[in-house]
């Protein structure tokens, strides 16, 4: 797989602030009928399509159009010689026509779809079959990754997770020292929730030595005094995602930290993976992540409000009107 460059540490500005974000020229014009979509996109000789998801004033919807598919001009050529690219605004109130006929918004196709975070890639293959979604930012090099993982249609046979695992270069480094912080709550890790619900949420921290996301997350958002008085009030554990410390699930299992995050389905480093107070996933950030999303993310959880809006997206949308 080729790859970039070395990884880059990314390191985001997620304060709120108006911005009108416009597409690239090379998206494809759309009236939103993907079958159609997919029938332009085999004739142009792509093999799929990917529906861009996103909206204005989100801070890593403008890096994923104007770092990953403008600064980096060969990511974007790479994407538009492969894939036909159509947008889709969460909020919009355009008709979408989906691959079985049915009609409904912008706005109801993307709830359908679960985008709780944008900027979400969602990848079809020329059949209109769903192989891969990409749900927040990446970082140039992972993102091409990911692009590699479709276009070679590696999906068939691999997760992305274990994709990564197996490229060349590795994008999985050697085993070193996670990022130390008195946040996080000591072994053993002992989260069955099954029979007593606890007092607090539970937050666990998958992270990995030698990770250039993990160590922006530890500088940044990890230091805000803000983020830190919301995660004092949750369980915080923290587990190499390929290590094999041992612990119990939420759920009861005994199993290793890499046995855990393999059901899961973690990729990227670090996630942060939410639960009730019963053990059951809220919501998972597995993308780069600011102070001000994190913070907005755990009052989300901390508040409730994500059990009468599951969408955090909404939820967000009608308390922070600028972000």
């Amino acid at each position: 797989m080729n790859t970039e460059n070395e990884p880059q540490s990314v390191i985001i500005d997620d304060t709120p602030k108006r911005r009108h974000l416009s597409t690239p020229a090379w998206f494809s014009s759309s009236f939103l009928d993907l079958a159609e979509d997919v029938k332009l996109a085999k004739q142009q000789g792509k093999i799929g399509l990917i529906l861009y998801f996103g909206q204005d004033n989100c801070v890593y919807c403008e890096y994923l159009l104007e770092v990953n598919w403008k600064e980096h001009e060969n990511l974007a050529h790479y994407t538009a010689h492969y894939f036909s690219v159509v947008a889709i605004d969460i909020w919009g109130s355009l008709t979408v026509t989906d691959f079985a006929g049915k009609t409904l918004s912008e706005h109801d196709f993307s709830n359908r779809e679960k985008t709780l975070f944008t900027p979400t890639l969602l990848f079809y293959d020329l059949t209109g079959k769903e192989v891969f979604r990409l749900r927040g930012y990446y970082p140039p090099y992972q993102f091409r990754a990911a692009l590699d993982y479709v276009v070679g249609a590696h999906y068939h046979r691999l997760s992305f997770r274990d994709y990564l695992e197996q490229a060349n270069p590795p994008l999985v480094f050697d085993l070193n020292e996670l990022n130390p912080h008195a946040i996080f709550a000591k072994p053993p890790y002992l989260l069955d929730r099954r029979h007593q619900a606890s007092e607090h949420f539970l937050v666990v921290f998958f992270e990995e030595g030698s990770c250039h996301a993990c160590d922006v997350l530890h500088t940044h958002p990890l230091q805000d005094a803000a983020v830190l008085a919301r995660l004092q009030q949750m369980e915080v554990i923290q587990l190499d995602h390929r290590a094999d410390t041992p612990l119990i699930t939420p759920q009861g299992d005994m199993m290793t930290a890499q046995q855990w995050a393999a059901q899961l389905k973690i990729f990227f480093a670090p996630t942060l993976v939410f639960f009730d107070k019963k053990g059951k996933e809220i919501i998972r950030i597995d993308a780069v992540i600011g102070s001000y999303r994190l913070a907005r993310v755990l009052d989300y959880i901390l508040t409730g409000a994500y059990q009468h809006t599951p969408q955090f997206q909404r939820w967000h949308a009608q308390h922070y009107s600028n972000g």
